[in-house]
Formats: C-alpha cells, sequence, structure tokens
C-alpha cells in the first residue's frame, strides 16, 4: 500500500511506490474503470501548496502530452484530487540510467550502441516538436535491459520552447537552471540556448555512460561551474581503453566549449554515430558474462 496511507487519487488506485525524489513521488496505478495500468506522479506532502512545484508539475504535461515517441515517456493528463496535483503517465518500471553508473556500468556496455541510438532519436523528437529539455543527464532516462534494451526520456520541468523569429536573432537571457554537472557553459551562463545546449548535456551523459563518471568534478559547485565553463573536456580514450578514436572524438566535439563547434542537431550526430564503431572490442552480452563470472 502507498506510504501516503490513501488507497486512491481521484479515479487512480495506488499500488505501488516506484521512485521517490526530492519533491516528489511516482506510484504505479490502476484506473477505476478499466484496470488500466499507469504511471502517477504528485508532489510530496511538504510540496503540495507549493505554486512553484505546483507549476513544475504542470510543465511536465504541457510539454509531455505534446509528444508521441517511442523513446520519451508519454504523458496523458495533469489532474487535481483532494488538493493534491497529479500527472499521469505511461508505466515503464524500469529504473534510470543513473542507477547502473552507480551499480557497474559496464555491464550495460553491451546495450549503449543501440540505447544511445534510442536516447537520440527521443531527444531529436523533442526538439523538432519545438522544445529544449535543459536537463539532460542519466537520471532521467529510464533503462530497460531486456532484450537490446530500451529508453525513455522522463522529466520535462525544466523544459522551454526553442526560439524563434527576432528572439532567436536578438538572443535574451535565459533563467539558470539544470544540474550542474552536465549545463552547458551557455546555460551557465544565463544566455539563449538551443538544441545544442541539450547536445552538451547529452556529451555530458555519453561520458559517464562509458567511464562511470561526469566529466568534471568540483568539490565546489563554483569549481565544477567553471570547469564547464573554462576546463578542457577529458578524453574518453585515457579512460576507457576499449572506445574507439572516432567515438571518443565524437564525444569531444559534443562537450566543445562553443555551441558552432558541437554536432548542430541530433539528427547530425545520429548519422555520425551511425557511421562509427563505439567499441573496439564488442563487449559481451550480459548473460554471457555473467556465465563466464560463474565457471571462474
Amino acid at each position: 500500500m502507498a506510504q501516503t496511507g490513501v488507497e486512491y487519487v481521484g479515479p487512480y488506485r495506488l499500488v505501488s511506490m516506484l521512485m521517490s525524489g526530492q519533491t516528489s513521488v511516482v506510484y504505479e496505478v490502476t484506473r477505476r474503470n478499466d484496470n488500466q495500468r499507469f504511471a502517477l506522479k504528485m508532489l510530496l506532502n511538504d510540496f503540495r501548496k507549493d505554486k512553484e512545484h505546483i507549476a513544475y508539475l504542470r510543465r511536465e504535461y504541457e510539454v509531455g502530452h505534446t509528444l508521441d515517441h517511442p523513446g520519451i515517456i508519454k504523458v496523458h493528463e495533469f489532474g487535481q484530487a483532494e488538493g493534491a496535483y497529479y500527472v499521469i503517465m505511461e508505466l515503464f518500471p524500469w529504473p534510470n540510467m543513473k542507477f547502473f553508473v552507480q551499480r557497474d556500468v559496464s555491464r550495460i556496455f553491451w546495450y549503449l550502441p543501440n540505447v544511445i541510438k534510442q536516447m537520440a532519436l527521443g531527444l531529436n523528437h523533442f526538439h523538432e516538436r519545438g522544445w529544449l529539455h535543459r536537463d539532460i543527464k542519466p537520471d532521467n532516462f529510464l533503462l530497460s535491459v531486456e532484450e537490446q534494451g530500451a529508453v525513455k526520456l522522463i522529466d520535462f520541468a525544466l523544459a522551454q520552447k526553442k526560439a524563434g523569429g527576432l528572439a532567436k536573432l536578438f538572443g535574451g537571457k535565459s533563467k539558470v537552471q539544470g544540474t550542474r554537472s552536465y549545463m552547458s557553459p551557455e546555460q551557465i551562463r544565463g544566455q539563449a540556448i538551443d538544441q545544442r545546449s541539450d547536445m552538451y548535456s547529452f556529451g555530458c551523459t555519453l561520458h559517464e555512460l562509458v567511464h562511470g563518471k561526469a566529466p568534471y568534478f568540483g568539490v565546489s559547485a563554483n569549481e565544477l561551474l567553471m570547469k564547464h565553463l573554462k576546463a578542457p573536456p577529458p578524453s574518453l580514450l585515457a579512460l576507457n581503453k576499449n572506445v574507439t578514436e572516432e567515438f571518443a572524438g565524437l564525444v569531444q566535439r559534443m562537450l566543445a566549449k562553443k555551441p558552432k563547434d558541437r554536432p548542430e542537431t541530433m539528427s547530425r550526430f545520429l548519422e555520425e554515430f551511425g557511421r562509427l564503431r563505439m567499441f573496439k572490442t564488442p563487449p559481451r552480452p550480459p548473460w554471457e558474462e555473467a556465465k563466464r563470472v560463474e565457471e571462474d
């Protein structure tokens, strides 16, 4: 039973808790009239009347219901019941990529070429629908490790519309939001951003998926942000001996300080990624690796 002690939220019966964060919780639910299964995201008790966090939750719906792609979690409904706001989403009961990174990132290497392609396809759709995500990181991709692996992009609270017309021509300040380990230099500076800012964050994410750590670390927030602004990106060639020079070079360009030096679009990234080998020696499928460990 749900930890709130509440059996229903509106027409949805709480089945089990899938995850709990700093401000929100996600449950598996079933709809009363047809028993269809969904995920329900709602704010924790301390934040249920917080206007800013209610706005973030509403934003998830405003963005999510405009998207329709297998690599992006489907958002169906924004509602309120007994003073609690909630969002109803597609049920995808798998952990995020950070879960795998924190345990042993090498266990997902076999999946990565296909998974990275799915991530980029989802982001390409996100951008083509006119949105910038602004918080791309391993935490915001759910990953199923069944068969070839399946990915879902989540968390649209910080998403914003891509600038167009005069706003794009003359630029403008953008509110500084995001996660420090993955923020682009222009995002840190509060400058106008486009899809190349998400490209930088995606590069940070790929670096972490291959190395197990984000490209930059700082003992303080300011030190970390200054490294994004000034420090050259570390080469994956020195950190993972099995990655190819071509893949390491692509990630290096994604982490360029200037947006003009990065791949311009996810479509362009997919073209380049599709032409290269990611690993020098193909990683073992996880079931073969598990069998080898048992035999040893």
